[in-house]
């Protein structure tokens, strides 16, 4: 089976597709609160679906790591309105130290292709 690795940066790839899947890299935005930050994590998510074969309602699971439980519910507040009822993925949310003090939010992916 062939694998695919785009956008490598000699550490990682930003997304990978394997067997009709897609697998994104941990995707973050420096800026902002949670809400922004969250919102601007799930645009990137958006694109690089899109961009790579698959797209939002095709989601597996996806794992999402904050800096602080206490913005679990402003992060769910974005969260909630951008997966559309029937195709919510699998999914993990848990508390982390982030690789940047300004990182409040990360998510990793995996989504079928189309």
């Amino acid at each position: 089976m062939e694998i695919k690795r785009f956008e490598g940066t000699g550490r990682m790839s930003r997304a990978v597709v394997h067997n009709n899947t897609v697998y994104l890299c941990g995707q973050t935005h420096a800026e902002g609160d949670i809400k922004e930050q969250t919102t601007a994590v799930l645009a990137k998510i958006d694109d690089l679906l899109n961009k790579y074969g698959s797209d939002k309602k095709h989601l597996l699971s996806v794992t999402i790591y904050v800096k602080d439980m206490n913005d679990f519910v402003d992060m769910n507040s974005i969260w909630d309105a951008w997966v559309e009822n029937g195709f919510e993925p699998a999914r993990a949310c848990v508390e982390a130290n982030m690789a940047r003090e300004c990182l409040l939010v990360e998510m990793t992916v995996v989504a079928a292709v189309k």
